[in-house]
């Protein structure tokens, strides 16, 4: 599997330095990547009910911001795009036991750049020669590659596929990849196709074997425990569920 030059490490050390100027009565949500949209309204929303109360967002993989906050950066909510992800933070301790719920569910989809003419209309054709570089999350760190890997090794594609991936650190960088014309398809989320809007095409849906639904939870060694639940309870709030919903989260 092939992977671009990517600022993986520079992304970490901005997020690692903003958090680091976070003041002491800041309230840090650690969510993923493809949350950023929606989460920027949630918590625009959650201040403007909350006055006095800001909101510091880390977006990053699944599996950066869990090392991030097992590593000891201050974080009171982690919002992961998968179950795995959350699964490691409970058996690792790095959540308050309890504070786990489900808050939206999301949709596999291959995009393609705008202006493709190659034919795209079955998983299979990927196989095809029109499709030389093919953009996914790496499953060892991003939730989005771990469900198109299930997605691939149960149509039969992983071994085939494999020589065509280009490794993306989270599901933004794939969406980039696409939208640049530096691949040929790439899987995301449908929320994430929907934000590039017209610079991208979406050719499949595609069910998956686990629905794709985010867990949030409060972080073990937040010191704002209270707040955290409170954000927590926003987001599955009415006013929470429509701000994901603008977005095209779907109900968890």
């Amino acid at each position: 599997m092939r992977a671009f030059p990517t600022r993986r490490l520079t992304a970490l050390l901005l997020a690692l330095a903003a958090l680091g100027s976070a003041r002491a009565d800041d309230l840090v949500v650690s969510a993923a990547s493809s949350l950023t949209n929606a989460f920027q309204a949630v918590a625009k929303s959650y201040e403007a009910a909350h006055p006095g109360t800001h909101v510091v967002l880390n977006f990053a993989s699944s599996d950066t911001l869990l090392r991030q906050i097992l590593n000891g950066a201050p974080a009171d909510v982690y919002a992961s795009a998968d179950q795995v992800a959350m699964d490691r933070a409970q058996s690792q301790g790095a959540i308050v036991p309890g504070t786990r719920v489900d808050f939206a569910g999301n949709q596999l989809v291959v995009i393609v750049p705008t202006g493709t003419r190659t034919h795209l209309t079955a998983l299979a054709d990927l196989a095809g020669p029109g499709f030389k570089r093919i953009a996914w999350g790496n499953p060892a760190s991003v939730p989005v590659g771990r469900y198109t890997q299930r997605v691939l090794h149960d149509a039969g594609l992983s071994g085939q596929l494999a020589p065509r991936a280009v490794l993306a650190q989270n599901v933004r960088q794939c969406l980039d990849y696409v939208v640049r014309d530096e691949v040929d398809a790439g899987f995301v989320y449908a929320t994430d196709a929907a934000i590039a809007g017209d610079k991208v095409k979406v050719a499949l849906r595609l069910p998956t074997p686990t629905p794709i639904t985010y867990p949030i939870a409060v972080v073990a060694h937040s010191a704002r425990a209270s707040e955290a639940r409170s954000f927590i309870d926003f987001v599955r709030s009415a006013a929470g569920q429509q701000a994901m919903a603008r977005f095209g989260f779907l109900a968890p």
